[in-house]
């Protein structure tokens, strides 16, 4: 044998074993998953399918980007999504960081200029000497540490992947997106900006609000409930064998507008539409509902319509939403859509740690996991990687106290009743009771279990 050719298959024999590991899925919980990784010194390899397969929901080749909205949630450090801000925090999230370095006017909320953010995520993850990305379809779970991260738009041939892996079929419901609309098109005149609870003397605001009197409220509903849909794809309906069918429903946090008017004629009124804490300055007077338009990025000349997730067609898109008072010449640069949303049987598959039970080298994060909303996704990443870490270096895995809201995600999504699951936000109802010798309310209540998690965190880190 030449020294060349022994030179070669020993390249290829030492290539077999270079990753220390491979995440599948360059969403926002595998890219917090490699950086964290590559901090710990680890060579990781990070396979994302797009451009090669695509979902039908994004729109760049860009990892993490935000598909629906393009808010992470309340900073309010009394919001549970606001303490799971202040736990990433804690941990040193790099996503957090390049969200809050990107990010666009949104009150009391964490919102970020998709574009800006997303190509910022790509450009640390294809700088990292230690991180390498793979462009391709993942259709085998590779041996030695894995996180599986591939999100909500799972592939299908990775779906049935995961069924072969689990033995249990992949649920699945249907999820949608909100328009997004071009400022130049909107009618101040109608309009007008405004945060919640904002004094009414006071100019400007983060938000801009289209009023609506009752009359136009219940013709708007009128107009919306008899609108038609876009009929769900085949590949969405058609499941292959090893995927469970199952029914078409739909998950009760990302309800489409429409299906949310068929429930009753002022259930938008008391939802995405509901007037608090709004005084329209053209009336001196509180609307009788509101849709609310947030900015999308820091431009400031593209704007999403806040709760309006729909799966209408375009065309009645523009027929129905230019009804909405400021939106009679309304220019739509993406319309909304449905899409199907894949997560796993969390309660039988996995540990708090985020290891599958009976192959315990292979770790979950992120939606498909069932924790719910862009912050939680993140931070699954963040465990999932900090968990393959130590288990790659001989050390136990940690499982994080219950009472910090992502310590009780995980236990809710690895604990649930089965039957019934369904994924799960941020919440102050799944962290354990405070056991206060007196009675306490609301917003105490919140700031304590603030203070709690912070406090038990940093404990927790410090013993590490």
């Amino acid at each position: 044998m030449t020294d060349a050719l022994f030179a070669v298959i020993e390249c290829l024999h030492s290539m077999k074993n270079f990753y220390d590991l491979t995440i599948i899925g360059g969403g926002l919980a595998g890219s917090e998953a490699a950086l964290q990784a590559a901090k710990w010194g680890l060579n990781v390899q990070l396979i994302e399918m797009r451009p090669t397969v695509t979902t039908g929901a994004h729109i760049s080749n860009n990892l993490a980007e935000l598909v629906c909205s393009n808010s992470l949630g309340s900073t309010l450090p009394d919001r549970a999504p606001g303490v799971l801000k202040q736990e990433l925090r804690q941990m040193g999230s790099y996503l957090l960081d390049f969200a809050e370095k990107t990010s666009v006017p949104a009150g009391r909320a964490l919102a970020v200029d998709r574009n800006m953010f997303s190509q910022l995520v790509t450009d640390r993850l294809s700088a990292s000497s230690n991180i390498h990305i793979t462009r391709e379809e993942a259709n085998t779970i590779p041996d030695g540490a894995v996180i599986i991260a591939t999100g909500p738009l799972t592939s299908l041939n990775f779906s049935k992947t995961i069924s072969e892996l689990t033995g249990e079929d992949a649920l699945h419901f249907y999820d949608a997106i909100a328009p997004i609309i071009n400022f130049e098109s909107i009618n101040l005149n109608i309009a007008f900006r405004a945060s919640r609870y904002q004094n009414v003397e006071s100019s400007g605001g983060d938000y801009i609000n289209l009023p609506f009197t009752k009359a136009e409220y219940y013709h708007f509903v009128e107009l919306l409930t008899a609108a038609k849909r876009i009929p769900l794809r085949s590949f969405e309906l058609e499941v292959e064998k090893g995927v469970r069918a199952g029914a078409h429903e739909f998950f009760e946090g990302c309800l489409p507008v429409e299906i949310l008017a068929q429930r009753g004629q002022d259930s938008l009124a008391f939802g995405p539409m509901r007037p608090v804490g709004l005084t329209d300055p053209h009336t001196n007077s509180r609307p009788f509902a509101v849709i609310q338009l947030r900015q999308d990025n820091l431009v400031g000349n593209l704007y999403n319509m806040v709760g309006f997730q729909t799966n209408l067609t375009y065309g009645e898109q523009i027929r129905v939403f230019r009804n909405i008072p400021g939106l009679e010449h309304a220019e739509f640069e993406r319309f909304g859509q449905m899409h199907r949303n894949t997560f796993i049987s969390s309660p039988k598959l996995l540990l708090p740690t985020l290891q599958l039970r009976d192959r315990p080298n292979i770790f979950f994060a992120g939606q498909i996991t069932g924790v719910e909303g862009y912050a939680g996704s993140i931070a699954t990443g963040l465990l999932a990687s900090w968990n393959a870490s130590r288990l790659i270096n001989n050390q136990p895995p940690l499982t994080l106290p219950e009472t910090t809201i992502l310590g009780a995600l995980c236990h809710y999504i690895t604990h649930a009743d089965l039957s019934n699951f369904q994924p799960m936000k941020a919440n102050f109802g799944i962290l354990p009771p405070l056991h206060l010798d007196r009675k306490a309310g609301k917003l105490e209540r919140a700031q304590l279990y603030s203070e709690r998690s912070s406090k038990d965190l940093k404990i927790f880190m410090e013993n590490l």
